[in-house]
């Protein structure tokens, strides 16, 4: 699952590529962990609107101690489940996580490094999520997963559901069915670019 993207471009550059009429400021860093925040697009009536949320919908376990900070649930497995469900039927809780690359774990347990993922001819492109307000932590967003094509299966069996630009429209706006074949199809693996580091895969513990 991803628990690490980045979005190595400003705001006023986010609100271009996804038509957003005003930029907005955010603490939003450009590497974004679970429970941080980061900027999302969604709908608004007409027009779409930027906005910074932290990333994971709260989740307490009944094994948690009280006054305990809950878990960030931060990856969508399947639209299908109870939890998501009534989310994603209605159009205005989608949203968009602007991403410039994302980075799965790869290695042998303990020494685990930073593989990158980005998508070909696309310095900024989509990840297909929901958000909601919550009273934990304000404003929530998670990102969708799906099965992975062969470009990321060397590192991982999961992957983000990716929109391209055109496509953007179609996942804020459009059908139940039309967000669930999202979901369903395979992200063409030619047009993803795999970047390996030596740089050690941490963990940030939520901050919300």
């Amino acid at each position: 699952m991803c628990n690490l993207y980045t979005v190595r471009k400003s705001a006023a550059e986010i609100a271009l590529h996804f038509g957003v009429p005003d930029p907005v400021a955010s603490n939003a860093g450009p590497d974004v962990y679970p429970g941080q925040p980061g900027l999302v697009v969604r709908g608004e009536g007409d027009s779409r609107r930027l906005q910074s949320m932290i990333w994971g919908f709260p989740l307490r376990l009944k094994t948690m101690k009280p006054g305990s900070q809950p878990k960030p649930v931060n990856n969508i497995a399947d639209l299908n489940k109870a939890m998501w469900i009534g989310f994603a039927r209605k159009p205005q809780w989608r949203c968009i996580i602007p991403v410039t690359e994302f980075a799965e774990a790869e290695g042998v347990k303990g020494s685990k490094t930073r593989t990158w993922f980005s998508v070909q001819d696309e310095p900024l492109f989509g990840w297909a999520g929901l958000w909601r307000d919550s009273a934990e932590w304000g404003s929530v967003y998670s990102g969708v997963m799906t099965d992975c094509n062969d470009a990321i299966r060397p590192v991982h069996d999961r992957m983000p559901v990716l929109l391209r630009r055109d496509e953007y429209d179609a996942w804020l706006r459009g059908s139940f069915q039309d967000v669930l074949a999202f979901q369903a199809r395979c992200f063409p693996a030619e047009s993803i670019i795999m970047r390996r580091t030596s740089d050690p895969w941490v963990t940030r513990r939520a901050t919300a």
